[in-house]
């Protein structure tokens, strides 16, 4: 019979699978449990009474995270003069017209945010194949399409992120690092929770929240009490 590990052991006595718990206390087992080796990342996953194959059931948008999400995010600019400038001085990481463009042709994908001005959509619009599977295709919907590049890199690297539901109806990203302090962990657990709840599509029927995990990269998944995410 196999021994278990020590952190096996921990893991046992301070887990219960079948407690729904408060956001609180699951995160302060987290940070207990959380490895010494590196800063884990937080991340929370939802379970939604959605069907997305259906288009008046997808979830989709952005959320700001008050406290950030403690990773570096590289974002890409589509713009020219004046617009070029802004988003440079804002701090994106690339900028360019169809010069970006054939960068991005030849394979050169390494952004979590892709931004253009209207004016741009042009060149663009020819990248469809290119950034579509990736999810970074920029979007007005979204914001990542707009005559204000500036802030929209500002969002983007102070600590907004995108969601949008997979097809079997689960919706998660992560919500910072376990190093942040309890204060700002929680304050994004509610700033990401809060807006998939108002994000609720017209197709939506029954209930809406139906499940609500808490985990860290190494760390387990432990079940929310969906009570104390307001409106779910």
């Amino acid at each position: 019979m196999a021994t278990q590990t020590k952190k096996q052991n921990v893991l046992a006595e301070k887990v219960d699978s079948e407690k729904l718990y408060g956001v609180t206390e699951a995160l302060s087992i987290l940070k207990e449990l959380g490895s010494k080796k590196f800063d884990e990342t937080v991340e929370v996953a939802m379970n939604l009474g959605v069907d997305p194959r259906h288009a008046d059931q997808m979830v989709r948008g952005m959320v700001s995270l008050p406290g950030g999400t403690g990773k570096d995010i590289k974002v890409a600019v589509f713009a020219k003069g004046d617009n070029a400038d802004k988003a440079l001085a804002a701090g994106a990481d690339k900028v360019g017209a169809e010069d970006l463009m054939e960068d991005m042709q030849a394979g050169n994908l390494d952004y979590d945010r892709v931004i253009a001005t209207p004016d741009m959509m042009g060149v663009v619009g020819r990248l469809g194949k290119v950034l579509g599977p990736k999810g970074l295709m920029p979007n007005p919907k979204l914001g990542t399409v707009t005559p204000n590049v500036e802030q929209a890199v500002k969002d983007a690297k102070g600590g907004q992120v995108e969601f949008r539901v997979e097809k079997m109806g689960i919706i998660h990203s992560g919500i910072g690092k376990l190093s942040f302090d309890d204060a700002k962990l929680e304050e994004n657990f509610k700033a990401f929770t809060s807006a998939i709840v108002k994000a609720k599509p017209t197709g939506a029927k029954g209930k809406y929240v139906k499940k609500v995990t808490v985990t860290s990269t190494m760390g387990p998944g432990l079940k929310i009490d969906i009570a104390e995410i307001e409106g779910a």
